[in-house]
């Protein structure tokens, strides 16, 4: 299972105590997979993007109306997290529905 988001996001070391078999892969520094990154975007669209995050605030009107995948590309910190690889299945943010279908 990978769990892909921010080292120092307190949601994702939430979900990181939740599933101790998940592995982080923290998106600032190691970047998304361009595969994983094109599933998200198919499958959530504009909800891959956080429009509650300090990074979005600091974004100039221009730069938001960009698509999602360039923001994210630009700003890895845009991207709603975690962004959860279950066999296959994605699921984004942890919310009581993901930890559901987690099991946890």
């Amino acid at each position: 299972m990978q769990l892909y988001g921010l080292k120092t996001c307190d949601t994702c070391r939430k979900a990181l105590k939740a599933l101790p078999e998940a592995e982080l892969v923290d998106v600032r520094a190691d970047g998304l997979p361009a595969t994983v990154f094109r599933r998200a975007l198919d499958e959530f669209g504009p909800a891959l993007v956080n429009t509650r995050s300090t990074t979005w605030r600091g974004l100039d009107p221009a730069e938001r109306d960009l698509p999602p995948a360039d923001l994210i590309a630009q700003h890895p910190a845009l991207m709603k997290r975690p962004l959860i690889d279950a066999g296959g299945t994605l699921h984004l943010g942890w919310t009581d529905e993901t930890r559901a279908a987690l099991g946890v």
